[in-house]
């Protein structure tokens, strides 16, 4: 029978192999040997160590690539600093004009580009050619605009400094393009270390800036493994550290950048829900399922790997999934018909294997298709194929359904009620993405706004655009990359540059009684007051029975504090948590909330302002214009409480992607000694305007101002458990709320010890920390009392996509 007559009967594809002559030219150009590009120039490969660049679906050694040193770091960082100056000094116009110029570069160099991420990768041509270069170009443009726009944008901020990054092998070229457009754009210089196992794409785009005219030093590339990046996060030249990679990476990292002074995004690992309900179109979940777990071969971080399937449909939908699967191609990355190309090294390929083979003994049932066993061996010898898989009878806590696996297996399980699919999508240490499927919209954005997770798709799975932020929750890390929300983490306001350093605050007094010089008689008449702790709405006592004195300006006894302890900042996590219908209340209820609490704190003005000149001995004029300001914090915060929004973009015709700013739930608050109750307002307030319930500790010198605020909440509809108050060593219980599970944020006013080690022990479970690293804050300057800046740090973005019309 005719060929072409037999294609058309059986529906099979022929090879389709995309022609990578041009990369194969390139690499002989450089005889298949590349060092580091630092300053504007490429290093020549040195005699020391080097990687090899891989081929990963056939074994094929593609070049040599040097293997960067502590040397090669100081270079790299000392010629981002050295352009720093004049990079951050451009207009945006200037700087736009170069993004725009690396843009316009990768376009005209797309083909090649995406035929060398393939031969190093091993990803199918199809996604580098029609995904990974067109979204590169997408971030050069579009942060061509914030560049423009920066100043309009973002008034009172200024360019953090000289940044380093670290990317992944799953995406090197898209990874790197997320990274560098909003740190060039915001004005910062770059140093970037390349995955060891895909160093060429990066190689390749600092030809690209070179060619495109990007000053000498603004990007510079060291390659190398973690040996490199542990050199390059280490180094005190940096102000930025951004990491994508694994959990346990990103632990190693957040210690080790403790108490630097560094900024730090974490874009980590990810356990997805896909979640299907009965209601859902099962023919376009199907499809949604092959673009969540088998693009790029499941190595994705935000891949859809946990299918959670209503029982009513999971029979239907197992049944079709597992037809599907006989239909999908692995084989040849280059061939423009493979669905599923190669994993990236051998090493990974085990870790697979590995993870699979464990599912299997402890008794999950395991399908492949039919076409995965010795005839497929045989034809993908020599290269890092994995079949896709699906596990069905999963157990929720199994490590199948627990452990990114980070590789084509899909793992299923059912549920009953939307209620237990969301405690199933929920259940789990990681908060990347999630994707619900459903016909109803009322369901799926009930979904969308109950799952713990940063991105999520309704209707769709792995969307991308630069204008929409991304980035996870819990243990996913914190951060976002792209959208306006991206912009922050490469800027810092602009007072903090020149800020001076607090002065040294001394040790607390013991809990023991006060050597009073005055003698016997000369304490206040009247009933003596010991201050309580404020938790759940009520006053309550220590759980150590110990106060502690608290002193005037002057050195004497005023009364005696609640000394707390981790068993009092537990129970304050308790109310806290159940306080969750603060959360719940729209921020126009909340905002009346705090109108009223201004207006019965100024009621009070005159008592308030005598205890905080009498606790710190400032003037009364000083300490009446404390409590004015006080008022006035809650006044614009009560206005921001309904204004701080989201936004709606629009990346893709026909699809929307809302950014919503959604607080963190309970966020612990470590407050400082200067302007004890204009700075408790400046934090709470803020906090709890979005949403948050908190556990605070006020200035531990002088906590009676805030102590006095325990009759003020109470009379002005303050719900029990959304501001709870523990007095007592700043540190140490901030060392306590750090480390605690069920604080997803912590904030810390106070010595640069204390602020690394807040940072430190955060590293637990990665929470998001914003410390000051021992620098003032004057509480008066409402550009440094108020404003976005604490909205932004009382929240993180969620991003929901849904289709729109049709």
């Amino acid at each position: 029978m005719n060929k072409i007559v037999s294609i058309l009967d059986s529906m099979e594809y022929g090879p389709a192999p995309e022609d990578d002559a041009n990369v194969r030219a390139w690499l002989a150009r450089h005889k298949g040997s590349f060092g580091h590009f630092i300053g504007g120039v490429f290093t020549r490969p040195g005699k020391g160590a080097s990687l090899t660049a891989v081929n990963p679906a056939n074994g094929e050694a593609l070049a040599e690539v040097a293997e960067g040193g502590e040397k090669d770091v100081d270079a790299a960082v000392e010629a981002a600093t050295k352009a720093f100056k004049s990079w951050s000094a451009l207009s945006g116009t200037a700087r736009a004009r170069h993004l725009y110029a690396l843009a316009r570069q990768v376009q005209k160099h797309a083909r090649f580009l995406a035929v060398l991420e393939t031969l190093d990768n091993g990803k199918p041509i199809r996604e580098t050619r029609d995904i990974d270069v067109p979204l590169v170009a997408r971030h050069f443009y579009h942060h061509a605009g914030w560049a423009e726009l920066r100043d309009q944008e973002f008034p009172g901020y200024a360019p953090v400094g000289v940044c380093g990054q670290i990317i992944p092998w799953n995406f090197p070229l898209l990874m790197l393009a997320w990274k560098v457009a909003p740190a060039l754009a915001a004005g910062c210089t770059v140093v970037l270390k390349s995955a060891e196992h895909t160093p060429l794409s990066a190689l390749a785009f600092a030809e690209i800036c070179r060619e495109a005219g990007l000053p000498a030093g603004v990007f510079n590339l060291v390659n190398g493994g973690g040996a490199t990046g542990a050199a390059l996060a280490a180094h005190d030249g940096l102000a930025k550290l951004a990491f994508t990679g694994s959990t346990e990476i990103g632990r190693v990292l957040r210690r080790q950048s403790a108490g630097t002074g560094k900024k730090l995004s974490l874009e980590l690992g990810g356990k997805s829900p896909f979640i299907v309900f009965d209601n859902a179109d099962i023919d376009a979940a199907i499809e949604g399922v092959v673009d969540a777990i088998w693009f790029n071969q499941g190595e994705v971080c935000c891949a859809g790997s946990r299918a959670i399937v209503q029982e009513g449909v999971a029979e239907k939908f197992h049944a079709r999934l597992k037809a599907r699967m006989e239909t999908l191609r692995v084989g040849p990355p280059l061939d423009k018909s493979t669905d599923i190309g190669a994993v990236v090294a051998p090493v990974q390929i085990e870790q697979i294997r590995a993870r699979v083979e464990a599912g299997v003994r402890e008794g999950a049932a395991l399908h492949q298709p039919s076409w995965a066993g010795e005839t497929f061996a045989r034809a993908t010898e020599g290269g890092c194929f994995f079949p896709p898989s699906l596990f069905t009878g999963v157990s929720p806590a199994s490590p199948l359904a627990q452990e990114e696996i980070f590789g084509p297996v899909l793992v299923s399980m059912t549920f009953r009620t939307p209620g237990e699919a969301i405690a199933l999508a929920n259940n789990s240490r990681y908060g990347l993405a999630a994707s619900i499927w459903s016909q109803n919209l009322d369901t799926a954005f009930d979904a969308a706004r109950r799952v713990k997770a940063g991105v999520v798709w309704i209707n769709s799975t792995n969307m991308f655009d630069a204008s929409v932020g991304f980035g996870g929750y819990k243990e996913s890390g914190f951060g976002r990359e792209g959208g306006r929300e991206g912009m922050f983490e490469y800027l810092v306001a602009a007072w903090q540059k020149n800020a001076r350093a607090l002065p040294e605050s001394p040790p607390l007094a013991a809990p023991v009684p006060v050597d009073d010089e005055a003698g016997p008689g000369s304490a206040p008449a009247g009933l003596d007051r010991t201050v309580k702790l404020y938790i759940g709405g009520k006053q309550a006592r220590p759980d150590s029975g110990y106060s502690y004195p608290v002193l005037d300006g002057r050195g004497r006894l005023i009364t005696e504090a609640g000394h707390g302890n981790r068993k009092d900042i537990r129970n304050a996590v308790e109310a806290a948590r159940k306080a969750e219908g603060w959360t719940a209340m729209t921020g126009h209820a909340r905002a009346q909330v705090l109108y009223f609490l201004a207006e019965n704190l100024e009621l009070r003005a005159g008592e308030f302002a005598e205890r905080v000149a009498r606790m710190t001995g400032i003037s009364a004029k000083k300490a009446a214009a404390e409590v004015d300001t006080s008022v006035a914090r809650l006044i614009h915060n009560a206005a921001r409480a309904d204004k701080y929004d989201g936004r709606v973009r629009a990346p893709q015709p026909r699809m929307l992607a809302l950014a919503l700013p959604e607080p963190y739930e309970v966020i612990g608050i470590s407050c400082p000694d200067e302007a004890p109750l204009l700075a408790f307002v400046s934090l709470v307030a803020p906090a709890i305007a979005m949403g948050n319930r908190v556990v605070v500790t006020p200035s531990q010198h002088h906590p009676l101002a805030a102590c006095d605020l325990y009759q003020v909440l109470d009379t002005s509809d303050v719900p029990g458990g959304v501001v709870n108050i523990v007095t007592g060593a700043r540190d140490q219980l901030a060392s306590v709320m750090a480390k605690h599970d069920d604080i997803a944020a912590c904030w810390y006013v106070g010595s640069a010890e204390g602020s690394a080690m807040v940072e430190a022990e955060s590293a637990g479970n990665l929470k998001a920390t914003w410390v000051n690293n021992g620098k003032a804050r004057d509480w008066f300057d409402a550009s440094q009392g108020q404003g976005e800046e604490f909205l932004f740090h009382a929240t993180r973005i969620k991003s929901i996509w849904t289709p729109f019309g049709v």
